[in-house]
């Protein structure tokens, strides 16, 4: 398919720009006057022609305000002017330019999100799935979900970030695995091979699970993982028999506590028997010192002497017995009363005993029971430890299972790999590859003998990477100069729509490319002879002080730009 038109509208109608393209040579200039010494060519939206292209061929809208060296910088002039003005980009692409009545395909969209989002192609709004997928259908019905994707066939077709201007071969993104450009070149030199998709599907795969297994094995590799979980079984069974030799007392709290009242008790009913112990030694005291103040004299010496008295003395009626008797009954009756508290004291002292002696063999009972045991300060300590091992033990044993896991699943898929590189790399498959290489270097060294007098080749090699085959294209061509290499990748461009044209392989028969002035002059004159005449569309930008003379017609510019009439044409707006 070809490129026919693209048309940038406002909301209300308004064409900002319509650019025809024609068959061979299309060039985006800029129309700097010549006689300025201020004004340049530069940042004139040249370049923007072609990303707006393939904006409409399913590249991100943010490529179109958005700085490629900064991802974070973006026009906010530009962005606001396309949303604001709901600008729509419509690109008309059509089988063949010759034929009048050739198909043609109608793709639009806009700048907006969500539902005021257009995605059209025919008129038919798509999803971002559905509008891939009709996209996909415009060469290859059906091929959609398979590798390579649309994008990924087309990229050498549109070549204006770095990666593609720079790269014959690995035009994709940096992120692009070397088994993603296998699938690539494999489809599009013809080699049918039904399960590259499998392929790159398993490579994926076994990407995602050897990441997985190198994150288990960030701290320590499996055999260290076991290793330590030996000898974290070695100190759980020394705990847990520590643990189990442990004499451990159920009622130990309530042991203690009941020590503690006993003692109490002890300490209390000993203070009250030494409070008894000494009432009754001072009532004993108190009871000799008056069984001292008793009379014991000489009764018939005294009678004598108090008879003597009573004769010489009247009115003594009382004998001298009587007074004694008298106070030894005085005496015995204090006795008496002192003494009386004793038998009560004694019954209480002998009570008191007998309870200090209960409770003396109690405190013993449980003093030994307390003594003997561990506490359970020592147990939950021990406990505390076992948990912590136990914790780490499960985590351990949790990455050696996932690790297993992981493995086991590894070489399941690196067995499906084998089978399927046992085909891919058989002698009747590597054969087909070299026929259609050889194919393509036909073309390749014809063009490039024609643009530069030399013959620039493909080569495949197969190699292995971390141990896995695949097949690796390159171009062996030692162009270090970034003219020559842009030519080399012209002549790569050229060279495989004609290669697809013979192989009735479907293609798109435009080429965008950008920063085309970086060729001689030479060159680009031959390569529009060359696409004048093979019938490619090769839309270039380049600067208009950088056109050789024989190319700076009207025949050939298909849009002018300059500071003053920039792409979008914000400054008249």
């Amino acid at each position: 398919m070809f490129l026919k038109s693209l048309t940038i509208t406002r909301v209300d109608g308004t064409i900002i720009r319509n650019i025809l393209f024609h068959a061979g040579l299309n060039l985006i200039v800029d129309d700097t006057p010549i006689v300025s010494g201020e004004e340049t060519g530069n940042n004139v939206g040249k370049t923007t022609v072609l990303k707006l292209v393939d904006f409409c061929l399913g590249a991100n809208a943010k490529g179109i305000y958005t700085d490629q060296e900064n991802k974070k910088h973006e026009f906010k002039l530009v962005k606001d002017f396309l949303v604001e003005n709901r600008v729509l980009v419509s690109l008309i692409l059509k089988d063949d330019l010759s034929q009048e009545k050739s198909k043609e395909v109608l793709v639009e969209r806009n700048f907006l999100a969500r539902k005021e989002k257009i995605q059209r192609i025919d008129g038919n709004n798509k999803t971002d799935t559905g509008f891939e997928e009709a996209l996909t259908d415009l060469l290859f019905p059906g091929h959609y979900g398979n590798k390579p994707t649309f994008r990924q066939i087309i990229a050498h077709n549109i070549r204006y970030k770095d990666v593609s201007i720079n790269n014959t071969i690995k035009n994709l993104d940096g992120f692009t695995r070397d088994d993603e450009y296998e699938t690539l070149y494999l489809f599009l030199f013809g080699c049918n091979f039904e399960q590259g998709d499998t392929k790159q599907e398993l490579r994926s795969q076994i990407d995602i699970e050897e990441k997985f297994k190198k994150r288990l094995e960030s701290e320590q590799t499996k055999s260290a993982y076991e290793t330590a979980l030996a000898l974290l079984d070695s100190e759980i069974e020394e705990l847990e028999r520590w643990k189990a030799s442990l004499n451990l007392n159920p009622n130990f709290e309530a042991d203690l506590d009941t020590l503690n009242r006993v003692k109490y008790q002890v300490n209390l009913t000993s203070s009250e028997i030494s409070r008894l112990q000494l009432r009754k030694d001072l009532i004993l005291e108190a009871q000799q010192e008056m069984q001292s103040g008793k009379s014991t004299i000489d009764v018939q010496q005294l009678q004598q002497i108090y008879q003597q008295a009573t004769s010489l003395v009247n009115g003594i009626h009382k004998t001298f017995l009587e007074l004694n008797d008298f106070h030894n009954r005085m005496v015995e009756s204090k006795i008496r009363f002192i003494v009386q508290d004793l038998p009560k004291i004694d019954a209480e002292l002998t009570a008191k005993r007998e309870h200090l002696n209960r409770l003396l063999v109690e405190e013993t009972e449980l003093s030994k029971a307390i003594t003997l045991s561990d506490s359970f300060e020592v147990l939950e300590q021990l406990i505390m430890k076992l948990n912590a091992k136990y914790h780490t033990k499960g985590e351990y044993e949790n990455t050696l299972r996932q690790l297993s896991t992981v493995e086991s699943k590894l070489t399941e898929l690196n067995n499906e790999l084998a089978e399927i590189d046992n085909e891919l790399f058989s002698d009747g498959f590597a054969l087909k590859i070299k026929e259609q290489v050889n194919k393509f270097n036909r073309h390749f060294s014809s063009v490039s003998h024609e643009l530069y007098g030399e013959k620039y080749a493909l080569k495949v090699d197969p190699k292995k990477v971390k141990g896995r085959r695949l097949y690796e294209f390159t171009s062996f061509n030692t162009n270090f100069s970034s003219g020559k290499k842009q030519g080399e990748i012209s002549c790569f461009d050229i060279a495989y729509t004609l290669f697809a044209d013979d192989e009735n392989i479907p293609c798109m028969h435009f080429l965008l490319n950008d920063k085309k002035e970086l060729m001689h002059d030479n060159q680009l004159l031959k390569i529009a002879n060359l696409v004048n005449a093979k019938g490619i569309q090769f839309v270039a930008s380049i600067l208009k002080d950088k056109l050789p003379e024989e190319l700076n017609k009207d025949a050939y510019i298909v849009v002018k730009l300059s500071q003053n009439d920039k792409l979008f044409r914000i400054e008249k707006n």
